[in-house]
């Protein structure tokens, strides 16, 4: 069975890239996979039952099998069905001849060996087709590339006589429309000798880049020939002494920059030079050293969008009033397209062909037109090419991603921890969660999921609904995501098919969709739910024997949880902000156990003691649950590589933090409770400084404040016994030098601990991102965090105590020099922010006290928030970000809404670009006013009217 399977997935790389496009391959491909899911099952129970024999038959990788081949009983079961499937693969691999499959490897090592032989070349031109230009951002951020590309750089680096530099984002959002727009600038004719337009593409060939390079720069490619050489030669002539402006567009390999034009420019252009590439992968940007930080496009706001699409439809002026008319639907339609032009453009042309009537433009918005089969062929290949050079492991957690439920945030780790126990992620044991990492920052690097900007260090991405609609229609056969409209369609599906089920019922009524319905699926390895599904007694999780994942989230799922044990295969489970009151005594019988999140089940007050047998579970997570106490023997579960919300208690001579001291194996840690630990032995027992490959570190105590930032009562005050208790317990929580990632949470000490403010700050030499949250007492930040060389982020929330930020004196040579990211949250007592030379994004909520910024050249970005704000701060004419967002009273921005003749406007009126909201209510109906302004070219908007300026009178829209 191993030959066979080993054979044939040789030929799976191949297949899975015919399966999209050719449907004759699909069901191969698909009896292909199912026996392989087959055999992994087989493995399973022979790995399970060797488990439950004990060490005996833990020793070796072939052991297991062997080990239950002594059992006459399961013998003869596993070996009937090892034949079955045999036989399956003789058949699988004798219809394989038919399709002259190519070898590509093995599988897992395929990577991007070759280029499909239907593969789509787009070739683009500089020439700028004004129908794609819409709205004012696009002409921003052309004004704002062609100010970085012509600003005279002073540097004694030889190497800036050529710079780099990058436009990058998913296929389709508008990358070669900004670079057109640029490319025909004004300023960019008068800057620039010679401007060079490549169209380079996935398949370039480098003979002929060289040559329409040369063509491009004006010289004679024909008179060379085919020898690189040659050409390269002739293309330094066609330049030398010019300053050239060369756009690589589409660029998929930086070698086709480092490997084939760099050479002949370097040597031949004049200072000043540049070059512009569009890119949807942030590694090729990377491999061509362009200047950071990259330009990301992002996508269409939706009045943009219908702008676009009206562009697209609108044949006459006659056309205009009934296109209009439809704008409803046309906002459902773009809604679809999430933003991307390319998208919008496409479904333009579909809605040409249309008849300009409700009936017909409600079909195409109604309609599956969203699946490959039927969209047009430009936008399925533009998604395509990107899915297409992933990694075969790549498209298998490309693929999952498409899964999760779009209105629920799930973070980094959870999703990891699913492709970890799908199988998805190959490497060694010890570092599974390192890889998954990679392969979620490389769908990040390609732009294929998008990090969400509310969250730090890309803990939680968003996925464009055009990439996402094109990954379920590849997924089509083994998964199935359904939404509240759409539950009805479960039961017309073809259960025995799906492997993966993704229900979305939030805001459904109860009696929509029924647990009882979905029994059917007995073969799914993979069932995710948010949302309410009707459980009823006896209703159980055993119809799903073959489910490796089940998360579900805000269901009642306690009448469930007593079957939890019967998922024999289970490895990843996840419960989240359900009502489950308890976890199966038993649980330790489920061997298999990875994964357990439980965040949020506030009714679950206690861990069944046999969870100390899941020696397979390097995930547990107990945040926002009533567990305040874990069972003895945990310190057992050394294969434990993330733990959130572990709960420090006392009871007699043990303390939990004991456990923690042989979890060496830790890469996240979060302990709560730590006020009631009162010996600092116990906190040198945890050995914290040990866990040498723990990057993230969050200790915690229990709130004292409200969300205002002050005490929950004023007469509780702390005393100075628990101030000096916490700061020693702290003390001995010194971090190992590779953390990343500290925050402390309701620490009440009065300074911070020593190993904060050491001269060397040794601990500290790699954090790059600390989190300070509900410090009721401390007054300053400790002088070691300006000796910090990564520090890159900073956030302060709560410390009402806290009266500045950064070193007193400007020029000081101790500065928070690395800090390129702050924000400072709801701290009343704050009057000063300084000495943070490399600060680009600032942002400032409800510190009413806050008289001075300075020390900040590098500001970029500044937002400031607070909704009872009657004035702008005067530290804002000492600042000059290029872009301010203010959210503030109505009264002020209706006095900024005047303009030059505001008592504000010599406040803002220098910063090149500010945007200004806030909000109203009208009968309990939410409105949003704004004020709009950009300095060059001057350009000032509202929608809040004149006659609002001078009284007190209901605002109103224009």
């Amino acid at each position: 069975m191993g030959v066979k399977l080993g054979d044939l997935k040789n030929f799976l790389a191949d297949a899975d890239r015919r399966n999209i496009t050719d449907l004759s391959v699909q069901t191969w491909v698909r009896e292909l996979r199912d026996t392989m899911y087959d055999a992994t099952n087989i493995l399973d129970l022979c790995q399970l039952k060797a488990m439950e024999q004990g060490p005996r038959g833990d020793i070796g990788c072939l052991n297991p099998l062997l080990f239950c081949m002594q059992n006459p009983l399961h013998a003869h079961d596993i070996g009937k069905r090892i034949k079955n499937l045999n036989q399956r693969l003789d058949g699988i691999k004798e219809r394989s001849e038919s399709f002259n499959f190519i070898n590509l490897r093995s599988y897992e090592d395929h990577g991007r060996s070759t280029v499909p032989s239907d593969s789509y070349n787009r070739e683009t031109s500089g020439e700028l087709n004004e129908c794609g230009l819409v709205g004012e951002k696009i002409k921003e951020d052309a004004r704002n590339l062609v100010e970085m590309l012509t600003k005279d750089e002073q540097t004694l680096c030889e190497y800036n006589k050529i710079m780099v530099f990058a436009i990058v984002g998913v296929g389709g959002i508008g990358k070669t429309t900004l670079a057109q727009k640029f490319f025909n600038d004004d300023a960019i004719q008068q800057e620039f000798t010679k401007k060079i337009w490549l169209s380079v593409n996935q398949d370039f060939n480098e003979v002929e880049l060289l040559r329409r390079a040369i063509s491009g720069a004006g010289g004679d490619h024909h008179a060379t020939g085919d020898i690189k050489a040659m050409l390269e030669r002739t293309l330094k002539e066609a330049v030398k002494g010019h300053k050239t402006l060369l756009v690589m567009d589409d660029v998929w390999d930086h070698h086709a920059w480092e490997g084939v034009l760099k050479t002949p420019l370097f040597n031949s252009l004049d200072q000043g030079s540049r070059v512009l590439v569009t890119t949807r992968h942030e590694n090729v940007a990377r491999g061509m050293k362009a200047v950071e930080p990259y330009h990301h496009v992002d996508r269409l706001e939706p009045e943009d969008a219908w702008s676009l699409l009206k562009k697209q439809v609108v044949r006459n002026e006659n056309d205009e009033p009934k296109i209009d008319m439809l704008k409803d639907i046309g906002m459902g339609i773009i809604a679809k397209c999430d933003g991307l032009p390319l998208a919008v453009k496409v479904m333009g042309g579909l809605l040409c062909q249309k008849r300009t009537r409700r009936g017909d433009w409600e079909n195409v918005l109604n309609d599956s037109v969203w699946s490959v089969s039927q969209m047009p062929k430009e936008l399925n290949n533009a998604i395509y090419l990107s899915y297409q050079d992933l990694h075969p492991s790549l498209k298998a957690c490309f693929l999952h991603y498409s899964l999760l439920p779009k209105s629920t945030v799930l973070f980094l780790h959870d999703i990891v921890g699913m492709w970890i126990c799908e199988g998805f992620v190959h490497g060694n044991s010890r570092e599974l969660e390192e890889l998954g990492k990679e392969y979620y920052e490389e769908l990040i690097l390609r732009n294929l999921i998008e990090p969400n900007r509310s969250y730090v260090d890309q803990l939680a991405c968003n996925m464009h609904d055009v990439v996402r609609s094109f990954a379920q229609y590849v997924s089509r056969d083994e998964a199935l995501v359904t939404h509240n409209s759409e539950i009805g369609i479960i039961g017309a599906t073809n259960p025995l098919k799906l492997l993966r089920l993704s229900l979305e019922t939030e805001g459904s009524k109860p009696s929509e969709l029924e647990w009882s319905s979905l029994k059917a699926y007995t073969s799914l390895r993979t069932l995710i739910s948010v949302g309410h599904i009707k459980i009823k007694p006896g209703d159980s999780l055993a119809y799903f024997s073959s489910l490796r994942s089940i998360h579900i989230q805000s269901i009642e799922f306690d009448a469930l949880a007593k079957s939890l044990c019967q998922l024999r295969h289970l490895r990843y489970l996840s419960i989240q902000y359900t009502n489950t009151s308890r976890l199966p005594e038993n649980i330790g019988k489920m061997k298999f156990l990875q994964h357990i999140n439980l965040t949020g089940c506030e009714n679950l007050i206690k861990l069944p003691s046999s969870i100390v047998k899941l020696q397979q579970l390097r995930y547990l997570n107990l945040n926002g649950t009533s567990i305040n106490n874990i069972p003895r023997g945990f310190g057992g579960l050394t294969n434990l590589r993330k733990l959130y919300g572990f709960p420090a208690h006392i009871d007699g001579d043990w303390c939990s933090l004991e456990e923690l001291g042989p979890l060496s194996h830790l890469i996240r840690l979060h302990i709560t409770g730590l006020e009631n630990v009162h010996s600092v032995s116990f906190a040198t027992k945890a050995r914290i400084d040990e866990k040498m490959c723990l990057s993230y570190l969050l200790l915690s105590c229990t709130s004292r404040h409200r969300d205002d930032g002050r005490m929950v009562k004023e007469e509780e005050c702390i005393s100075e016994k628990e101030q000096q208790q916490i700061e020693d317990l702290f003390d001995e929580l010194c971090p190992p030098t590779c953390l990343e990632f500290l925050q402390f949470r309701g620490y009440f000490g009065r300074q911070l601990p020593r190993w904060m403010r050491l001269p060397t700050v040794e601990p500290l030499g790699c954090l790059r991102l600390l989190m300070l949250e509900d410090l009721p007492c401390c007054t300053e930040l400790p002088d070691g965090l300006c000796r910090l060389p990564c520090l890159e982020f900073l956030q302060i929330l709560r410390a009402p105590a806290m009266k500045y930020i950064g070193p007193e004196f400007l020029h000081s040579p101790d500065n928070l020099g690395s800090v390129v990211k702050a924000e400072v949250l709801k701290s009343p007592d704050l009057e000063r922010i300084s000495n943070l030379p490399k600060l680009t994004n600032l942002f400032i909520s409800l510190c009413p006290r806050m008289k001075i910024l300075e020390g900040v050249p590098a500001l970029q970005i500044l937002k400031l928030q607070d909704y009872v704000m009657e004035t702008l701060p005067r530290y804002l004419q000492e600042v000059n970000p290029r872009h301010l967002q203010l959210h503030c009273s109505l009264s002020l921005l209706t006095s900024i809404a005047t303009g030059k003749s505001s008592p504000e406007w010599e406040k803002f009126s220098h910063i090149q670009q500010v945007k200004a909201y806030a909000h109203d209510y009208d009968n309990g109906i939410p409105r949003k006013f704004y004020v709009f302004y950009t300095r060059d070219p001057s350009n000032f908007q509202t929608n809040i009217s004149p006659s609002a300026y001078d009284s007190d009178k209901e605002i109103d829209d224009d």
